[in-house]
């Protein structure tokens, strides 16, 4: 290794930090490694087991209290606990166990069965076909389910396909996250272009949810991917962008026609002239990471309105320009990174966050800030968040 390089493996172990930079304080992502401990038991493993419980239960209650008192309640609730949870010959043989349970406490003595022993053992033995008909019916919801969540991670891929990790010359990393943990899509979108004017960028936020936003989001990306390759300007892509919505919400019917807007901010990398380019349409700004440890909020001086509000007012974009030397990182996001709060109301401020911290490409740093996310509002994040990042080799 030549004098004055640096060591990338050491540099990836340091969490991202070069040797003589300061630790973080606390609050800024650098928590120590957590202490191992065994494993516990899980929810679900614990009620798999309740059957089971149930059933032992059930066989001391019957040995024990007098021959008037019954338990039904136990042996009947053991296959149902089961059904949602178990496989089908697991539901089976539980129901199995409990019939025989029961007609083994009612059968106690060596007295022959009476009216209460056959009522108890033919109740029973239905809420057990109950039970195994119940796990075929949550079998086949698992499966549709299944279906479903292929179709939505196929539809994902389509719209909002993962990016190549070299595109122009630029290191690119992208990372979505949706607010609902089976949700795969949503409201939000990314594209990365390469172009003969540069390498061209665009992360947005389409206003509601469901397939109304999704069909916005491939609006968006396809006109994206047209005018970049097409337009010479970076403001000429953004009303291109304009236009296409517009037409978009002539089709639309009700409210979405008049309010159906998409917050949006594109940014240019010519090749080879170390600069970027940014015209923002009402979104949070993206940060310019320089690669020492500072971090720059690119805010437009000129106020836009979102993409599709153009009947609102009409004035020409212009693009903010700042310098993108190497070894610097751009940060493009939605609000789903800035406006995440914790348990006390407080959102993830990410300038601050990232202060004083470089990371050893684009990749490692959106990995940490999902983490630190996900950590900060506890799992349960309100909104969908979307990051992008670019980095000059």
């Amino acid at each position: 290794m030549r004098p004055g390089e640096v060591d990338e493996s050491q540099y990836a172990r340091a969490g991202g930090r070069l040797p003589g930079d300061r630790v973080p304080g606390p609050g800024l992502g650098e928590e120590p490694a957590p202490v191992r401990r065994g494993r516990r038991p899980t929810p679900r493993s614990l009620a798999r087991a309740l059957p089971a419980l149930l059933i032992a239960g059930g066989v001391l209650y019957g040995l024990l209290s007098p021959r008037e008192f019954t338990a039904v309640p136990f042996f009947t609730a053991a296959p149902l606990i089961a059904a949602p949870l178990s496989s089908l010959r697991t539901t089976a043989l539980t129901g199995a166990v409990a019939v025989a349970a029961m007609y083994t406490v009612r059968a106690r003595g060596g007295e022959h069965p009476v009216v209460g022993t056959v009522t108890d053992v033919v109740t029973v033995a239905t809420v057990a076909l109950l039970a195994v008909a119940i796990n075929r019916v949550v079998r086949l919801g698992d499966r549709r389910l299944a279906s479903a969540r292929e179709i939505a991670e196929a539809a994902q891929r389509a719209l909002l396909p993962e990016p190549d990790e070299r595109i122009g010359g630029f290191e690119i990393a992208a990372c979505y996250e949706a607010a609902r943990r089976d949700a795969f899509i949503g409201g939000d979108l990314y594209a990365v272009q390469d172009s003969p004017h540069g390498v061209r960028l665009v992360v947005g936020d389409v206003r509601g949810k469901g397939l109304g936003a999704v069909a916005a989001v491939a609006v968006v990306i396809g006109a994206f991917r047209e005018a970049a390759e097409q337009e010479t300007t970076l403001e000429a892509v953004a009303q291109r962008l304009e236009r296409a919505l517009a037409r978009e919400g002539t089709r639309r019917e009700g409210i979405d026609a008049f309010e159906g807007f998409t917050t949006a901010v594109l940014a240019e990398l010519p090749h080879g002239d170390g600069v970027v380019r940014i015209v923002n349409r009402g979104h949070p700004p993206p940060l310019l990471l320089p690669g020492d440890g500072s971090v720059e909020l690119l805010t437009s001086p000129e106020p836009a309105l979102p993409l599709g509000m153009g009947d609102l007012g009409l004035w020409p974009d212009r693009a903010l320009e700042r310098d993108f030397p190497g070894g610097a990182t751009l940060l493009l996001h939605t609000d789903g990174l800035s406006e995440a709060r914790d348990a006390h109301g407080r959102f993830y401020d990410p300038e601050r966050r990232l202060t004083g911290r470089v990371f050893p490409g684009p990749g490692a740093l959106l990995d940490r800030l999902a983490d630190e996310v996900r950590r900060h509002s506890g799992g349960g994040m309100a909104d969908d968040m979307a990051l992008l990042a670019v980095r000059r080799p």
